[in-house]
């Protein structure tokens, strides 16, 4: 027997169970295929009504009795149905309601069975008030509670942060002096580290309120709309994938250094027997190339250290430091510097998927505060180091300088072209993975992989095949490291890094800080500055 409507879909109710409300006792307790149907409040006066509540998966109904409602009118049924809320569990009952008859809800679509009642009294307001808003700021004991039941200690996401933060950004750290000069690089590169940790907690505060937002697009989607995905998504897919095709550059660039009988291009080619296989491990398990990786970055500003005591005349020597300035060196090469600077911290696309992967999310603050620090602390090292060895004459990868400069360890140096070899293998896979779980959402492949198919198998495995090449068939065709390094930073770094993190928390949280607006206008003009110059 159809007793009511939920919209247009009908709603069914057995004879026996009208029967059985029909003649119901004070607390009774009905038993029916939907759940438990409980009977209260049996002396229901005048504005009092009698309230049946049915526990159900898909709505919440509430059976009124009506016929003290309206005075003449007996033996009515009303019902109302309502979509249970998002956040509420599936068993959830809702109180008993006091209401008026003049009372109007018109957002309400009524639905009501009744052969004498002709009137239906809506429920009160307050039934509606907030069930179906997602909050936008939550407390901090749902952040600290989230567990996305990620498998990557702190020790390994540390490792992991400090991989992908370190690499090619490194190398041009001098040359980024070089433009700057002493005063303004060191103002630069410290401000540049504080901000990035900034904005990385921004996110991962973010992702733990909001746990459904898996990527950097899900962010920039959640806080600017649909319409803003598209500029998102192509910043975000241009930053990881000039990174991927930068360190495919430093990789052959170093091993043609130390094999020059084949090519660069050769050695690129060469690279996809290594790259390939590690598409297709878990981050928990990169986290130990990430520790290969970070061992040889440190051995790196090792090796430039005793290269600069070892020599004791100019150029490349610590003793005799070759011709630096405390100024910029010109305006134009300023905007070149801010792009080659950012360029080192570009790597927020990565974090929603480091932290929806740590075993304890609430410990990334700590996290980012540890990476931020210590990548902060090397880019100063060695970009003041390379700096005041080979002054305005360093080259665009300190690396180069210290193989074609007479005087230095040959072993010793080999052994950091090595490193610089080993160092863009061991991150490849950290960065792409966003890039790659992006494409598999865009065209719907994103599942567990206990649950793809055959097609989808093969489907993914085909689009990170195709990303892979497609990034070591661009380092081929631009070869030139310190321009894609500037317009990595400039553009893609301070809109991926800065820009969008700040604008997703003012426009999630609608407040707006003196802080947050300084930033966001200084790192737009800059970032217009660097993307311009880098093109001259």
């Amino acid at each position: 027997m159809s007793i009511g409507s939920l919209g247009d879909t009908p709603l069914d109710c057995p004879q026996t169970l009208m029967d059985e409300i029909n003649s119901y006792q004070p607390s009774q307790t009905l038993a029916t295929d939907s759940g438990v149907l409980s009977v209260t409040n049996p002396s229901a006066s005048l504005y009092e009504e009698e309230n049946i509540s049915v526990a159900t998966d898909g709505f919440q109904s509430s059976w009124q009795h009506a016929a003290d409602l309206q005075r003449g009118h007996s033996g009515g049924l009303y019902l109302e149905a309502l979509p249970a809320p998002r956040m509420f569990p599936d068993t959830f009952t809702l109180p008993s309601p006091t209401a008026k008859i003049n009372d109007r809800t018109p957002l309400l679509r009524p639905a009501v069975f009744s052969p004498d009642v002709d009137h239906q009294v809506p429920l009160p307001r307050y039934f509606l008030s907030g069930s179906y808003d997602t909050p936008t700021v939550s407390s901090d004991a749902s952040i600290a509670s989230f567990n996305p039941g990620g498998k990557s200690t702190f020790g390994q996401t540390l490792f992991n942060s400090i991989a992908v933060l370190l690499g090619v950004g490194m190398l041009a750290q001098p040359l980024a002096f070089a433009y700057a000069g002493w005063v303004m690089g060191t103002i630069l590169l410290v401000s540049f580290g504080f901000i990035s940790c900034h904005t990385a907690k921004i996110l991962a505060r973010i992702i733990r309120s909001e746990p459904h937002l898996k990527l950097y697009t899900d962010i920039g989607r959640r806080a600017f709309g649909t319409r803003s995905t598209l500029v998102i998504s192509i910043a975000f897919f241009l930053e990881l994938f000039l990174l991927s095709v930068l360190l495919v550059t430093l990789y052959a660039d170093s091993l043609e250094s130390l094999i020059p009988m084949y090519s660069s291009a050769t050695y690129k080619l060469l690279a996809l027997v290594i790259l390939i296989p590690t598409l297709f491990l878990p981050l928990s398990a990169l986290s130990y190339t990430s520790i290969l990786g970070i061992v040889s970055l440190v051995l790196i500003v090792v090796v430039v250290f005793v290269d600069g005591t070892a020599k004791s005349d100019a150029p490349g020597s610590l003793w005799a430091p070759a011709k630096t300035f405390p100024g910029i060196d010109g305006w134009n090469h300023l905007g070149k510097a801010f792009g080659l600077f950012m360029a080192g911290f570009a790597g927020h696309g990565v974090l929603p998927s480091l932290v929806h992967d740590m075993e304890d999310p609430s410990q990334f603050d700590t996290m980012a505060n540890g990476a931020f620090f210590f990548s902060t602390l090397i880019y100063l090292l060695i970009g003041g180091a390379g700096y005041f060895m080979f002054g305005i004459s360093v080259s665009e990868e300190v690396s180069r300088d210290l193989l074609l400069t007479p005087g230095y360890n040959a072993v010793l140096n080999k052994i950091c072209l090595w490193m610089l070899v080993v160092s863009p293998l061991s991150k490849f896979a950290l960065v792409v993975q966003p890039l790659n779980a992006t494409i598999e959402k865009l065209f719907k492949l994103q599942c567990k992989p206990a649950r793809r198919n055959l097609r989808q198998k093969i489907l993914c495995i085909a689009q990170r095949l195709s990303i892979t090449l497609l990034t070591v068939a661009v380092s081929i065709i631009v070869p030139d490291f310190g321009r894609v390094t500037e317009l990595m930073g400039s553009f893609s770094a301070f809109l991926i890094v800065v820009i969008c993190p700040i604008g997703a928390k003012m426009a999630i949280t609608r407040t707006c800080g003196c802080f947050d607006v300084l930033v966001l206008a200084i790192s737009f003009l800059m970032g217009t500055w660097g993307t311009i110059t880098a093109f001259l």
